[in-house]
Parts: structure tokens; C-alpha cells; sequence
């Protein structure tokens, strides 16, 4: 049997994507990312809206967990969590943040850097009642990052929640969402021979500005 070591040494993909030029990109990074997005859900990835959001702990190490991208307005990534978690302390303490969407199937990344904010609570509210009912009563249900002894007592906790506030569930007042505003974005597309396309945008007093890098 291979050891891991060996094996992960061995791991090759070939990348075969068509050069992306400058030119097919669009000026404006958002709508470049509606793009790449429709892509993704027209070619079935899984999870599209699924993302990674790195922060930075209060002893300075970064820390990575996937969220669901629920939404852009004027110019800002929005996502929903609970805002006692662990995430939602490093953000309160260090603002800085970055999501990264890894859309590995279509050999294509988008990379986003920027400052969080938190959501108004009426359009918490709102888009909380968009949501399944049994993820509403999930969000009472769970105590978002604090230690748990068994899968036993979650289970009790959601019943609990379900048998109190039956169809109609109040959005949590811990539960909330947060805007990320970009000062870059990052569009990477795989070609042969490792010879990647990167282009970054990046936000210069308002307007945004274009390079390519290499890979």
C-alpha cells in the first residue's frame, strides 16, 4: 500500500483551459464574478455560493470554515451566521477578511479581500424567514462553537426549539449577517503547463484597476 506521503507526491492534474485574455474580462469585477457564478451553476457545482471566509484570531492566526454567499448589494458580499461563533468574535476584534470560492471542477478560483460590517437587523430578519423552516429552528438549536458532549443534546436542543416555537420561529437575536466590502478580487483560471491566469482588481478611491499577475 502507498503511503500518504508518496501518494499526495503523485497527485497531478492537467489543466487545459483556453487562455483567459484581458480583453473578455469585464471592467467591473462584480459583474465579472455574475459570470463566472452563472458558469458554475450552469455547470452544476456543487455548492456554488459555497465559499471559504478566513480571519484572524486575537493571537493573530488565521483561521478558514466555509459559509454560503447569500447575496451582493452595492458593491458587498453578504453572509449569514451566528454572531456568538467563534468567526463572528474575530470579526468584531479584526474586521479584515477574505472568502475564496473554489470552483475546482470548472479549474477557475475567485479570491476576495476586504473589511467586514455587520447587516442591518431588518434585513436579517428578512432574509431569516427566506429560510427553511428546520434551518430556522437549527439556528436556536445550536450553540455555534461551543463545546458539545454528545450528538444526544443537540438533537434534545432542536426538538426543544421545534416543540417551542413550533412554525413560526422569531429570527435568534445572537443570529445575524455581515457585509464584506472588497478592496480586491481576484479571478484565477488554469491553463497548461501551470501556466495559470491571474487578474486582480483592485479598488484605488473608488475605481477599480486591473492587473494581470503571474501565476
Amino acid at each position: 500500500m502507498t503511503d500518504i506521503h508518496t501518494q499526495l507526491q503523485s497527485m497531478r492534474e492537467q489543466y487545459d483551459q483556453e487562455p483567459l485574455r484581458r480583453s473578455s474580462l469585464h471592467m467591473c469585477p462584480f459583474s465579472q464574478f455574475a459570470t463566472w457564478l452563472d458558469d458554475a451553476v450552469s455547470s452544476k457545482v456543487y455548492d456554488p455560493n459555497a465559499c471559504s471566509l478566513s480571519t484572524v484570531d486575537d493571537q493573530n492566526g488565521p483561521v478558514a470554515r466555509a459559509v454560503l454567499l447569500k447575496g451582493i448589494e452595492n458593491g458587498r458580499f453578504i453572509f449569514y451566521t451566528n454572531q456568538n461563533s467563534r468567526k463572528a468574535k474575530h470579526l468584531t476584534s479584526n474586521p479584515k477578511a477574505c472568502i475564496h470560492f473554489p470552483w475546482f471542477s470548472l479549474q477557475r478560483q475567485v479570491l476576495v479581500t476586504g473589511e467586514v460590517s455587520k447587516v442591518d437587523d431588518s434585513q436579517a430578519e428578512e432574509y431569516f424567514r427566506s429560510r427553511p423552516l428546520l434551518s430556522q429552528l437549527g439556528a436556536w438549536a445550536s450553540n455555534q462553537s461551543e463545546e458539545l458532549d454528545s450528538r444526544e443534546t443537540l438533537e434534545k436542543s432542536f426538538l426543544e426549539a421545534k416543540k417551542k416555537y413550533g412554525e413560526h420561529p422569531p429570527k435568534p437575536p445572537h443570529w445575524g449577517g455581515y457585509y464584506l466590502l472588497p478592496n480586491s478580487i481576484e479571478f484565477w483560471q488554469g491553463g497548461p503547463n501551470r501556466l495559470h491566469d491571474r487578474f486582480l482588481y483592485e479598488n484605488l478611491q473608488g475605481d477599480w484597476c486591473i492587473r494581470r499577475l503571474n501565476p
